[in-house]
């Protein structure tokens, strides 16, 4: 019984009876509240489009079409943040990236996940969790070097963990910067993906302390260029049939380059075909060490697919004919990497929780990968520290396919500062079904690109109606502007309160 309980001697055989039923309630409710694993599957620059099980004709993925019938499947979900960096630290924090300082890429005028900010592995090791990460990590420099040293993961709550500061870009096989709880691994043997199931299996089979739950998160290359596939997957896509259906994909309605570069579509498909025989092994460890009834698995993507550029377009950020490989698929949606339309963001979402996900769900709910943390704790019946402005919510009703609701909206915000990738807005917000989309001024030379991001708020708009329009080919600014003047004081509000959070790092780094 409680400390405070006062029991008589007169009701003792009524107290233990009374005990015993409480303790075996409780026994009870403990079972019942078993707290859940946590695994999180994060591919690099995978699309909305690219998977069987969100309707694209050609690539194969049958572990993971079998993986979405066993769980429930979003419609709706987005990454936080439409590039690499950003996107990342939003799913660990919960926060939109830019209250963080991820304007860009990790690494720009210093921008890296400070040890102030809290993650979702720090916040599940306060309720038990063992946590893991293997991967991309892209957060901040790895590496020991003269430079002061930058949090690693190790540093943000990750008891274990096996990773590179950015992606496999001498190419994903036989990678040679891996590193291993701060020391280097040297030339590892294999493609990156299946690297990363192998030492996975290893933490999952032989050291993690199994009698914790725990938080594991798997964060791949694959699909992000360099792509050089093993030929059995990319020989799979090189035939007629597979050149006609490559006719009905829109790429979101980004140009492809005037040359011919069809020839490269196999490599491209072919990585995601391996990708999905590399899930599908993961999650044969999972089963083979009867983890899967009580294991939340969440599948998804960074961002929106990569789309190849001319050379001049890219600002020469990449050889061109690497992002000639590029032939991710944001399906119905326009836009794709770094854009704040719906084909930069609105990425597959695929979550299976056997013990309470029914299979076969399908949900519609608008879910954000600011609110995995959010959701995390709850399961993980730990409270949120206070004094952190999350943007997440508990999303997991949405996971039950029911109803959820967002008290803001979300910003994705992507400042390009010149005329590249045909011109694109900077910043895009969800409101229901509407979503509006705003361009900041140009940036002039007196400004740094830092000033210029600090001060600048959108001052042109489109609006689209997603539910009517969801291409969002039909702006809607002269049609509601009774619509658009209620949604830009939003925008701009919410825009400037993220804005001031962020750091300034040309200031920090005086």
């Amino acid at each position: 019984m409680r400390s405070h309980t006062k029991i008589v001697l007169l009701h003792l055989f009524i107290s233990i009876a009374f005990v015993s039923c409480k303790s075996e309630a409780k026994e009870t409710r403990e079972i019942k509240e078993v707290k859940p694993n946590i695994i999180i599957y994060l591919t690099d620059d995978l699309g909305y489009g690219d998977l069987g099980c969100y309707g694209n004709p050609i690539i194969q993925t049958p572990a993971i079409d079998k993986f979405a019938s066993e769980g429930v499947l979003l419609t709706d979900l987005h990454s936080a943040g439409t590039v690499c960096s950003p996107s990342r630290a939003g799913l660990l924090t919960g926060k939109n990236p830019y209250r963080s300082g991820f304007y860009y890429l990790q690494g720009f005028a210093g921008t890296h996940l400070r040890d102030s900010e809290t993650t979702i592995a720090e916040i599940l090791k306060s309720g038990g969790y063992e946590t893991a990460f293997m991967g991309k990590w892209h957060l901040s420099r790895l590496e020991k070097t003269s430079k002061a040293t930058e949090p690693n993961p190790g540093d943000q709550g990750f008891d274990y963990w096996f990773a590179s500061t950015h992606n496999a870009y001498n190419g994903p096989k036989n990678f040679r910067n891996f590193i291993r709880n701060g020391e280097n691994v040297g030339e590892v043997n294999g493609w990156y993906c299946d690297v990363l199931t192998e030492e996975a299996t290893d933490w999952l089979t032989n050291k993690r302390d199994k009698s914790k739950p725990f938080l594991l998160i798997v964060s791949t290359h694959e699909p992000h260029a360099p792509l050089s596939p093993p030929e059995e997957f990319s020989a799979m896509y090189d035939n007629a049939t597979v050149d006609s259906l490559e006719q009905s994909i829109s790429y979101g309605g980004v140009a492809r380059p005037e040359y011919d570069i069809s020839k490269n579509k196999k490599e491209y498909y072919g990585t995601v075909s391996q990708l999905d025989k590399a899930f599908e092994n993961l999650m044969a460890t999972v089963d083979k060490e009867q983890l899967t009834e009580n294991t939340m698995v969440i599948f998804t993507s960074d961002n929106g697919p990569e789309s190849p550029v001319n050379l001049e377009e890219s600002q020469g950020e990449w050889e061109a004919p690497t992002r000639d490989n590029c032939f991710g698929n944001p399906g119905i949606f326009r836009g794709m990497k770094r854009f704040p339309y719906e084909g930069g963001h609105r990425v597959p979402g695929i979550i299976r929780y056997p013990a309470k996900i029914k299979a076969g769900t399908i949900s519609d709910e608008m879910v954000v990968a600011t609110d995995f943390i959010t959701t995390a704790a709850y399961l993980a019946q730990v409270e949120m520290p206070s004094g952190i402005h999350f943007d997440g919510i508990n999303a997991f009703p949405a996971f039950l396919g029911q109803k959820i609701k967002r008290e803001k909206p979300y910003l994705w915000i992507y400042p390009n500062h010149e005329d590249t990738y045909f011109r694109m807005p900077h910043i895009g917000m969800r409101y229901n079904e509407y979503t509006l989309i705003g361009r900041f001024p140009d940036k002039t030379k007196e400004l740094t690109l830092m000033d210029w991001m600090k001060t600048s708020i959108p001052e042109t708009f489109e609006l689209y109606n997603l539910s009517k329009d969801p291409e969002q080919k039909v702006d809607l600014v002269s049609v509601e502007p009774d619509m658009v003047n209620t949604l830009k004081p939003i925008m701009i509000k919410e825009w400037i309160e993220i804005r001031n959070e962020g750091p300034n790092w040309e200031q920090l780094n005086k």
